[in-house]
């Protein structure tokens, strides 16, 4: 992902999530970079390989996370 792609990405997860917060962090590899939310690790964001200039992003969520 080049930086135009991290700053369109970046814009669009603070306008959908509705914080300002959230950071898009390229990595070593090109295709992908990682979100954080307040400088903790949420998720990544891929190319999609199959749509061009779109993008995937992958969040876990672990059950120690969750109130049970």
């Amino acid at each position: 992902m080049d930086e135009k792609d991290l700053k369109r990405v970046e814009a669009h997860l603070k306008r959908t999530f509705g914080n300002p917060h959230v950071a898009v962090i390229a990595r070593k590899q090109k295709d992908s970079a990682e979100v954080e939310l307040k400088g903790e690790f949420i998720g990544v964001v891929y190319e999609d390989e199959d749509e061009a200039g779109s993008f995937l992003f992958e969040m876990a969520i672990l059950a120690e996370d969750l109130d049970v």
